[in-house]
């Protein structure tokens, strides 16, 4: 079975003219089937009640009532227990048809069509739905009521001829408004709020001007009126009440907190999860603890969840559940009751929260292992620059004793007593670093002269000049760190010179107060672009700039120096190491 637009047999839908016909039906606007099915009413209360056109009339009108109905869209299909619903409803309304029973119908029907009439935006859809209601009320107070309470002949000629022949106005002007069909086919959705207020509203009218009657023994208008001016002066005061000025809350705050005291347990759900992430740096660990704290809410009986990695589960399953999904997290609730729309929209906010938290915990993971990666690399590629270094200054001083003669034997040895002692101890102080690359030792202090008397007996050659400035006797200098910027500094020169002739490169370092080491050449300008990141990033180069003098910054900051490209002129290139 299926609503609107949807009660014609599938089997009649290979004939063409059926097809139009359907779809000419389905294109009728809604205010047509509304104004109809008021009309088949209007017929089946207003002439003979208990004649069989009556009830021939009402049972049209339960069909046009199930084109017209705005619970369910028109291509929806009926689950069985929602047909049986709407077979029992018209078997009631033809089959036992009563006054009382017509007076609760109405009432329903004025409390879907007037609880509706706040979500409507169209103008004319609007005032067609307020007819409607108005339609629906004046027939219940004029017309049925009287009938619950005397004789049917009570009312006098003029009530019938106002209820059969003026309210019947009523329905036709719905039908010949003319009102825009939306582009949605969905009908607007009911409120269930609206709808039961008003619905309790018309009983308690139609129950007080009955007890009002009975009790003061009065006329059915006179009680109505009564009853009317009760209601109405309740409203005032309710309305007073729920937004007042003297200090009071107001009923609107009492509603709201009791509403809302379904959300103290989440509040405090969500307190534990700020706690779990922070002290809890494991993800799975985060969502086992947090998932395990969720079985506090009152409403919830189990969960069951799944990730990528892991899975689980916790309290006992029930017959009510709900699984949802979000992102890499899937989650089967288990409740202690049926789902309403409300706690479905509670715990999907639960677990778009949970995956939000699980994956920035993921995300900080993942950061960590990058950044042990990322050191291990930058390690890595700072000795790799040392062993270079070390290798040229092993290549340099096999390239001196391959030249030498057996008159320069002296000197040969003199140099290699020199030098093979530091290209030793430089060689085991980078081994260490290689065996525990996380690990920052602390550069050893030398003296600053000693240190200096080393530079210039590694580097004996003639393209390689050294100056010295006031040296102190007491100053000591991280000997590590001078070293690898030395090394980096005059090799880059040299490797820039190679195949130039007059080329010279210039050490010069001082150590007054404190130490400043400068190494200038004459080649040609370090590029602008490249002179902007050389010290933040690594930076591709031919000449061997680059990651060495990326590494031998950062090594500089860490023992509290800078590194700095002090002069970049055509002719003079000048780097500085000073405190910083």
């Amino acid at each position: 079975m299926r609503a609107r637009g949807a009660t014609l047999s599938s089997h009649f839908c290979a004939r063409p003219d059926v097809i139009t016909w359907q779809q000419r039906i389905a294109s009728l606007p809604p205010q047509i089937w509304l104004g109809s099915m008021l009309l088949a009413l209007h017929a089946g209360l207003a002439w003979d009640f208990d004649s069989a056109w009556s009830r021939a009339f009402l049972l049209a009108h339960v069909g046009l009532f199930l084109i017209w109905q705005p619970m369910w869209r028109g291509e929806r299909s009926l689950s069985a227990r929602h047909a049986w619903l709407i077979v029992l409803i018209g078997v009631a309304l033809v089959g036992f048809t009563n006054w009382w029973l017509m007076a609760v119908w109405l009432a329903v029907l004025f409390s879907l069509i007037g609880g509706n009439v706040p979500g409507i935006r169209e103008r004319r859809h609007r005032v067609a739905s307020l007819l409607a209601a108005v339609y629906l009320l004046a027939m219940l107070l004029v017309w049925v009521v009287p009938k619950l309470f005397s004789a049917p002949d009570d009312g006098g000629p003029a009530v019938d001829i106002l209820v059969r022949y003026g309210l019947l106005f009523l329905p036709v002007l719905i039908i010949v408004t003319r009102v825009e069909r939306l582009v949605s086919d969905a009908p607007h959705a009911v409120d269930l709020f609206y709808s039961v207020m008003l619905f309790l509203l018309v009983a308690a009218l139609v129950l007080g001007s009955f007890m009002v009657k009975e009790l003061a023994r009065t006329d059915y208008p006179m009680a109505l009126a009564q009853t009317l001016l009760c209601i109405a002066l309740l409203l005032i005061a309710l309305s007073w009440l729920w937004n007042p000025h003297g200090g009071f809350s107001g009923i609107g705050q009492l509603l709201s907190r009791y509403l809302l005291s379904v959300g103290l347990p989440f509040e405090r759900w969500m307190q534990s999860v700020a706690n779990r992430a922070e002290h809890d740096a494991e993800p799975e660990r985060f969502l086992v603890n947090s998932l395990h704290d969720m079985l506090e809410l009152p409403w919830l009986a189990g969960v069951r969840w799944q990730t990528k990695t892991d899975s689980g589960e916790f309290g006992e399953p029930s017959k009510f559940d709900a699984e949802l999904s979000y992102r890499s997290i899937t989650l089967t609730f288990y409740t202690r009751w049926s789902l309403s729309p409300a706690l479905l929209l509670h715990l999907k906010l639960l677990t778009r929260l949970l995956a939000h938290f699980y994956d920035a915990k993921r995300r900080e993971q993942l950061q960590r292992q990058n950044a042990y990666t990322q050191a291990i690399h930058e390690t890595g590629a700072r000795l790799t620059h040392d062993v270079k270094n070390l290798l040229q200054s092993l290549t340099s001083l096999c390239a001196a004793a391959q030249a030498s003669g057996p008159e320069q034997a002296t000197e040969l040895q003199a140099l290699v007593n020199r030098q093979l002692p530091q290209i030793t101890q430089r060689l085991h102080v980078t081994l260490d670093k290689l065996r525990a690359p996380g690990r920052h030792e602390a550069s050893a202090a030398v003296p600053a002269a000693q240190w200096w008397e080393a530079l210039k007996a590694r580097y004996v050659r003639a393209d390689v000049v050294f100056a010295t400035g006031a040296i102190s006797p007491q100053v000591r200098v991280p000997g590590e760190l001078f070293d690898s910027v030395a090394d980096n500094l005059v090799q880059n020169a040299l490797n820039k010179g190679r195949g130039e002739r007059d080329f010279r490169v210039e050490v010069y370092f001082a150590c007054a107060d404190t130490p400043c080491l400068r190494v200038t050449d004459v080649g040609g300008p370090v590029p602008v672009a490249v002179a902007q990141q050389l010290f933040d990033a690594p930076v591709p180069s031919q000449t061997g700039l680059g990651i060495g003098l990326y590494q031998a910054a950062r090594q500089a900051a860490q023992h509290g120096y800078r590194l700095a490209l002090a002069i970049n002129e055509p002719g003079r290139v000048r780097f500085e190491l000073v405190a910083g």
